[in-house]
């Protein structure tokens, strides 16, 4: 392992609230945080595995549909919850799930996946995301923050995550 970080974000900006993921991205790219890079991906399986091999930890920030649905409501899961799960309510056609037994197979999952799951109130064509959703925004980046806090408190220093004098 490389030992670094990598955040996701998964979905497309020209459809409401699924650009989330992407708004997600463009923030922590802002950070330039050191041993985190940032990604942007559609949702696409290999897509997926490609980013997130050799990382020790993978965060995937996307928008889900839920019924009943609370826009705007967190989801936090990880690689293991995920086992086995054959479908999920994403707001893309195939990924996260899709890409775990392919990435099982191959050898490309990272050690460590979270998921960041928001949920979404429109999926329509168009820019801009739902007033919940948009609300959302600060406690996912407190989210995703406090996941890279985690695994660097839990490491060795070089191993390339953000120190405390790089916030």
């Amino acid at each position: 392992m490389s030992g670094r970080a990598v955040v996701i974000g998964v979905g497309n900006e020209y459809r409401h609230d699924d650009g989330i993921g992407p708004l997600i991205a463009a923030q922590f790219d802002k950070l330039s945080l050191p041993g985190v890079s940032v990604a942007l991906c559609d949702g696409e399986p290999t897509g997926l595995l490609d980013i997130w091999a050799d990382t020790d930890l993978a965060i995937v920030v996307d928008a889900v549909l839920c019924e009943p649905s609370t826009p705007g409501r967190i989801w936090r899961t990880t690689i293991d919850a995920l086992r086995g799960v054959t479908h999920a309510a994403s707001s893309h056609a195939l990924g996260i799930p899709d890409a775990l037994p392919l990435g099982r197979v191959l050898g490309r999952l990272p050690a460590e996946l979270v998921v960041i799951a928001v949920e979404a109130q429109c999926l329509d064509l168009g820019v801009g995301l739902s007033d919940p959703v948009a609300a959302a925004v600060p406690d996912i980046v407190a989210a995703i923050r406090a996941e890279l806090d985690r695994v660097r408190d839990q490491s060795p220093s070089p191993d390339g995550l953000p120190g405390p004098g790089d916030r």
